[in-house]
């Protein structure tokens, strides 16, 4: 399976002295993966812990240290605890127990963190719900989890309120509205929260102590690739797990830190990951209520920042901000968080002085996960679950099988679809769908009834010098985002790093589309400038990505936007692009075209459309 290179072999130390250096580092990570490995031993399904428990030890261990920062407030641990404890007992009071769904729609603010770990003390489980959903999706995301009560922000009262008559709930008791600074008042359909939890009494609730990393705490949603958002089960060991994972291994944090979380507490990796490892320490969460690149320096240095939780897209984000003197001058000294690319990295660190990046791998509903512990460059790092590479045909979208019907697995170095064995260590906890749970198992792998989780992602091992014996892998692609062209796979990923190395480019967003008469997808880019940038010079561009990747790869078409879409959690989004495809007359942006046996980018015309529609246009 061959796919454009971006080896990360430029990270492997090189002589003996750096080799030495290499093999230091690795033996110095040793204590912290024993510790890991003792710490997160995985405990009895039976075992009375929760969220609750964890928040309610905070407050006894460490009452006066700061819990919460936002916008100019503060709460201490004991604070925080009080708040949830009256919201949890004005929750009961309106008939929510154990096992009950209640969905949760705002934006980051303390609010939402007291409205969750309320529901969760009680054991109910919160539907988390993307604070950008209207209509349709909003409707199905609080009906599929059965919810019995709906929480809702002041700031998406609106958009709730438009489809009440379409929700399973009762006006004017199941919607219980929060308030935020606006001052807008509750509506007709909705009961005032803050005046219902006002009344009840701070003490914490009994039905805490009856909580087991047995039960389910969240309902998390994914985007998937096609349809609807699918609710994703998270139990209370999930939970802890991963903020156990990012508190002694990620951040290795202490209550003396401060986590900076930019990041929509509706994503699980702001608030598994963040606040999570906040809560597993006892350290600090600084929200905001949206990631601001330009303001984000003087947030860390205000609130004095020593974490931080990102996702890639906002660390591009900040690299492509104008680089100013001084930039590293800053408290924080580790982040954490998915998605950081190869050709971002480097330039993330060194401009804001982070000493350590733990990439970590994983999703809402899998049972697999990788973390970057060894802080090595450019890399997922490694796991201790049970994996397959599979080879992958990405032209039919298919694993390839053996003739005994059996997945082959990829040789070391090959890009494969990446599956995560499913047992007793590693449970997938599947989706509220039945059906759409069974869809993400392969069975039968490598014998008669063993069961897999398929992650839809291609990942490939990586030599990244020396790792204590732990193979360390890199993220390739998402399955449905490889496309194959002249008989090759192309990573979008990839060709995007590349090309936004290119000065003129802020941010590429790389994928296929489909010419009539031909196989698979040609390349298309669509591209923002960089700042300052007005004009593309269009035969300096296409110089630059005909020298920089294979042929296969370098786009045949090329799109110039004012911005690219993205997902709240600053995801490129593909969907529309690819539907929109090189049709030029239903879009405003300009598109470029690379004509057969041309070496130069020239608009697309009326005449020269017309041969692609026709099949006749010679690729």
């Amino acid at each position: 399976m061959a796919t454009t290179d971006l080896n990360p072999a430029q990270a492997q130390p090189t002589g003996l002295g750096a080799r030495v250096r290499d093999v230091a580092s690795a033996v110095a990570s040793l204590p912290t993966l024993l510790q890991l490995k003792k710490r997160l031993a995985p405990l009895p399904l039976d075992t009375r812990d929760s969220l609750g428990h964890r928040l309610e030890a905070n407050a006894e261990r460490f009452p006066t240290l700061d819990a919460l920062h936002f916008e100019g407030q503060t709460l201490t641990w004991a604070e925080f605890n009080a708040r949830v404890n009256q919201v949890a007992h004005a929750l009961a009071s309106q008939g929510v127990k154990s096992g009950d769904s209640v969905s949760l729609m705002m934006q980051n603010r303390f609010e939402y963190l007291v409205c969750l770990l309320a529901i969760n003390k009680l054991g109910a489980i919160g539907g988390l719900i993307n604070t950008n959903l209207t209509g349709k999706p909003l409707t199905h995301c609080i009906n599929v989890t059965e919810s019995v009560k709906c929480i809702v922000g002041s700031e998406v009262a609106a958009a709730v309120g438009d489809c009440t008559s379409e929700l399973a709930l009762q006006e004017g008791r199941d919607f219980l509205f929060v308030a935020d600074t606006d001052d807008q008042p509750c509506p007709n359909w909705a009961q005032d929260l803050g005046q219902l939890a006002a009344a009840e009494s701070s003490e914490n609730p009994t039905a805490t102590q009856d909580r087991t990393l047995r039960d389910k705490a969240l309902y998390v949603f994914t985007s998937g690739t096609t349809g609807l958002p699918k609710a994703a089960i998270l139990s209370n060991r999930r939970f802890l797990t991963s903020a156990g994972l990012g508190h002694y291994a990620g951040f290795k944090c202490t209550e003396k830190d401060r986590l900076y979380i930019p990041l929509p507490l509706y994503h699980a990796t702001g608030l598994m990951v963040g606040f999570g490892s906040a809560l597993s320490a006892g350290a600090s969460s600084v929200l905001r209520r949206r990631f601001s690149a330009s303001k984000f320096l003087d947030d860390i240095r205000e609130h004095g920042c020593t974490c931080l939780i990102y996702i890639g897209e906002l660390c591009r984000y900040l690299v492509n901000q104008p680089e100013q003197a001084g930039e590293a001058d800053n408290p924080l000294r580790a982040a954490m968080g998915n998605g950081l690319r190869p050709d971002v990295w480097p330039d993330f660190k060194r401009r804001f002085g982070i000493q350590r990046v733990t990439e970590f791998y994983g999703s809402s509903e899998g049972n697999v996960a990788f973390a970057n512990l060894m802080n090595k460059e450019c890399t997922i790092g490694f796991t201790t679950s049970e994996i397959a590479l599979i080879r992958y045909d990405v032209d039919n979208d298919e694993m390839v099988r053996d003739e005994n019907g059996r997945p082959i697995e990829a040789a070391p170095g090959e890009p494969g679809l990446l599956l995560g064995q499913i047992n007793e260590n590693a449970v997938f906890e599947g989706y509220t769908n039945p059906e759409a749970t069974e869809k993400k198992i392969v069975r039968n792998l490598r014998e008669d009834g063993d069961a897999w989780f398929n992650t839809g992602d291609l990942i490939r091992q990586v030599d990244v010098g020396y790792t204590l014996g732990f193979p360390h892998y890199q993220f390739v692609d998402r399955v449905g985002d490889t496309f194959r062209w002249k008989s090759e796979n192309v990573s979008t990923n990839e060709v995007g790093e590349i090309i936004n190395a290119h000065p003129a480019v802020a941010v590429t967003n790389a994928y296929g589309v489909e010419i009539p008469g031909t196989n698979g997808r040609a390349g298309m880019a669509a591209i923002t400038l960089a700042e300052g940038v007005n004009d593309l010079d269009l035969a300096d561009f296409a110089g630059y990505v005909r020298s920089s990747l294979p042929a296969y790869a370098v786009p045949v078409f090329l799109r110039v936007q004012q911005e690219l879409a993205v997902t709240g959690t600053f995801k490129l989004v593909k969907g529309d692009l690819k539907r929109e495809g090189y049709q030029f007359d239903q879009i405003s942006d300009p598109v470029y075209v690379m004509k057969p046996g041309s070496s130069e980018y020239e608009l697309l015309t009326a005449d020269f459309k017309a041969q692609l529609d026709a099949g006749t246009a010679g690729y």
